[in-house]
């Protein structure tokens, strides 16, 4: 069957995004990666899936992997899909119900869009480790410290950093009992950072929106920054705000890049 869907990316972090609010679509394990394949699908780090809202949200989103997983939360997607949902109109409002909760989303000028990320969660079990450890150090090499922000993550800091250590390998390490983003910032300033995220599932990308938020969280915990923090990645720069009242705000610009349809085969949802 022909599917309508929307390309779209936040600072060069890609996502496919289907429309399912009127008509149900499942998309099984194997499509998801074929979609995600740059060589043989149309390609993006992401596929995301809307589905109807309800009383508390606008639109209902589902964040899949390149590799068929499904991920909890994703900040850079989050602003495309509430770009898309408000017709780009700068004012206007947005809620997302996620998997990792509600997010509140504001359409700015100049492209721009901010998501409320919600509280990261600091605890070993918010992180999903596979068993209890102090996650300002975690017990790895590089001396990370994790934190979730609807999904798992581990910054290390530069300036502690063995060069050898592999981003891909410590997401598997057997602490992650879910897997785990992996982070490497460099602090510029208290109010500057540089990184570069390996996101579970799908790898090195061009910006991780949630990956900001948990290296700026990680590094205000540490006293190497303040709370609110410009985030140099490759693809852009976004801006975290981690508040007072221990909310996360993850702003930056989102874009549509183009619109098409697709072939998919009748198939079972991905689990």
């Amino acid at each position: 069957m022909q599917v309508a869907f929307h390309k779209m990316h936040g600072a060069g972090n890609d996502f496919v995004v289907f429309d399912a609010r009127a008509r149900p679509l499942a998309l099984s394990t194997a499509t998801i990666a074929g979609l995600s394949d740059r060589h043989t699908g149309i390609g993006c780090d992401q596929v995301v899936l809307l589905e109807p809202g309800d009383a508390t949200a606008t639109v209902g989103v589902r964040f899949f992997n390149a590799d068929g997983s499904e991920s909890g939360a994703c900040g850079n997607a989050s602003r495309c899909v509430a770009l898309l949902v408000a017709g780009g109109v700068p004012g206007t409002a947005v809620t997302l119900r996620t998997s990792a909760g509600l997010l509140p989303a504001m359409v700015l000028d100049g492209g721009q869009v901010e998501v409320g990320m919600g509280r990261p969660g600091l605890d070993w079990r918010d992180v999903a480790l596979s068993r209890k450890a102090d996650t300002l150090h975690l017990p790895l090499d590089g001396d990370p410290a994790g934190c979730s922000m609807g999904n798992p993550h581990a910054t290390l800091f530069e300036s502690r950093l063995d060069p050898s250590i592999d981003g891909r390998r410590l997401a598997v390490d057997p602490l992650f009992a879910e897997g785990a983003n992996i982070g490497f910032a460099s602090i510029l300033a208290p109010d500057r950072m540089r990184l570069r995220v390996f996101e579970r599932g799908s790898g090195l990308t061009l910006a991780c929106g949630s990956g900001a938020c948990a290296a700026v969280v990680n590094a205000a915990r540490r006293g190497l920054t303040g709370r609110r923090v410009a985030v140099e990645m490759p693809g852009g720069t976004l801006t975290v705000d981690w508040d007072e009242a221990d909310q996360v705000r993850l702003t930056g610009p989102a874009a549509l890049a183009f619109t098409g349809t697709v072939t998919l085969a009748a198939t079972a949802p991905a689990a």
